[in-house]
């Protein structure tokens, strides 16, 4: 079953089915639901499709396997050509359209040496005939995003380019439509939104037994995909002791300098620029402080990933001694609650994005944390999710609570707003899991069940 991705399904449906020629983009992290989305979209598609999936070979490895596969999709012997270009020359001269997929292009992209095979793909997308519909994809996010840089051969050659994300809190949610509202906001918290990991949970278990069950038995599905998958092409070129420092948290630069204990030289900078070209880390501001270097601070992207980090990195040995159950309830059960806490405030903002998206909210021109510095009290501190428009801002408190809110508890957190000095408040809001003990005029709130219904 098809499930989310109804706004990039559309697009890619629309561009394969155009008379004129198309050379799509599709690029993200790996087990992401990209060739899910491929297929579906070509199943509206009126023509032969050839799926070829490209290999860690040299370039004449990978020609002899695509030449193969475009001979069985054509019903064809074993052809062969003389090189790539003379392939797509007799593509075109068929008079069928045709769909072809070079799946995992990074692999044949480093096959020869920087940017020739680029540029091989530039001369073929300039000629491509309009019977064919030409899709390159792949999984290392920092290798795809190359080819839509200025300086590469098929930088505007495109004519559609999708990134695809993981899902948000409400479309992971399709995934275990039957759970109640805490249940499901403590998956998406723990495992995130690829829609792999998702289609593996068993819909109806605790989230203790999906833990343990799926992610900490060493061949456990998950943590194979963690460790074997994942964490891949990190542990080759990155040190994988900078998303342990960041785990369930946020880190400023310095902070990690100093955790790392590592000197001041440029080669945390490096390492951080490169985690962020593969999405694997997200830099975070305070939307009242964007240029502010001082409250920048990395995070860790998925949700699993963070969870790994946090609970798992490191523990095989003690995991191996006291076994799964003993590790949930020592080292993951006494702090779960807090770790879900962090991940309900990027609930709340993913709901507020929505419901912009959707036009429910008007004039909205930022959402994220908000930063006050009180001299004069000699406080500092930051707002959970606040929204940014052209006439002040709307604070929201969020809390990951199993207990409705009291109004006291309401009156108490709107206080700490109140004071801040010099900006026009809008609006007081609370965004509660457990809902609330009493209603109010002078504040919005939004219950657990709110962020479900769209």
């Amino acid at each position: 079953m098809f499930i989310g991705r109804e706004k990039e399904l559309e697009q890619l449906e629309i561009e394969l089915n155009k008379k004129s020629k198309s050379a799509i983009l599709i690029y993200g992290k790996r087990r992401i639901g990209k060739s899910t989305l491929i297929t579906e979209a070509l199943k509206s598609f009126d023509g032969i499709v050839i799926n070829h999936l490209c290999v860690q070979s040299t370039f004449e490895g990978n020609m002899e396997l695509l030449y193969k596969s475009v001979s069985r999709a054509l019903e064809l012997p074993n052809v062969k050509f003389e090189s790539i270009f003379d392939l797509f020359d007799y593509l075109g001269n068929q008079r069928k359209r045709i769909a072809l997929v070079l799946d995992e292009y990074p692999y044949l992209k480093e096959s020869k040496k920087r940017k020739e095979v680029d540029s091989y793909m530039q001369r073929i997308i300039d000629n491509l005939s309009s019977n064919i519909k030409l899709i390159l994809c792949g999984s290392y996010i920092s290798v795809m995003k190359e080819l839509v840089e200025e300086d590469n051969p098929l930088f505007g050659r495109f004519s559609q380019i999708l990134a695809i994300k993981e899902f948000d809190y409400y479309d992971a949610s399709k995934f275990y439509p039957k759970l109640d509202v805490r249940s499901k906001i403590e998956r998406y918290a723990v495992f995130g939104g690829s829609p792999y990991i998702l289609s593996n949970l068993e819909p109806g278990a605790s989230l203790k037994n999906c833990i343990i069950e799926n992610l900490l038995p060493e061949t456990s599905i998950f943590h194979t995909y963690i460790e074997s998958i994942a964490l891949q092409e990190i542990r080759k070129n990155y040190d994988v002791r900078i998303l342990e420092k960041i785990g369930n948290g946020r880190k400023k630069y310095s902070e990690l300098i100093s955790a790392l204990d590592i000197a001041d030289n440029g080669y945390l900078d490096k390492q951080l620029k490169s985690l962020l070209a593969m999405e694997t880390i997200k830099k975070e501001f305070p939307i009242n402080k964007p240029n502010d270097k001082k409250k920048q601070f990395y995070s860790i992207s998925d949700n699993l990933m963070r969870f790994y980090f946090t609970f798992l990195f490191g523990g095989k040995s003690v995991i191996t001694t006291i076994g799964e159950e003993n590790y949930y309830k020592q080292e993951i059960h006494p702090y779960l609650t807090d770790f879900i806490s962090l991940r309900f405030e990027e609930i709340a903002r993913q709901y507020f994005m929505r419901q912009a998206k959707l036009g429910k909210i008007k004039n909205i021109e930022d959402i994220g944390t908000y930063w006050y510095d009180d001299q004069q009290n000699k406080k500092s501190g930051q707002f959970d999710c606040v929204l940014k428009s052209k006439d002040g801002f709307d604070f929201y408190e969020c809390k990951y609570y199993e207990k409705p809110m009291s109004k006291d508890e309401c009156e108490e957190e709107a206080l700490k707003v109140k004071d801040i000095i010099g900006i026009p408040i809008r609006k007081i809001g609370f965004v509660c899991s457990g809902g609330f003990k009493s209603s109010s005029n002078k504040y919005e709130f939004i219950t657990g069940e709110d962020l479900f219904e769209m």
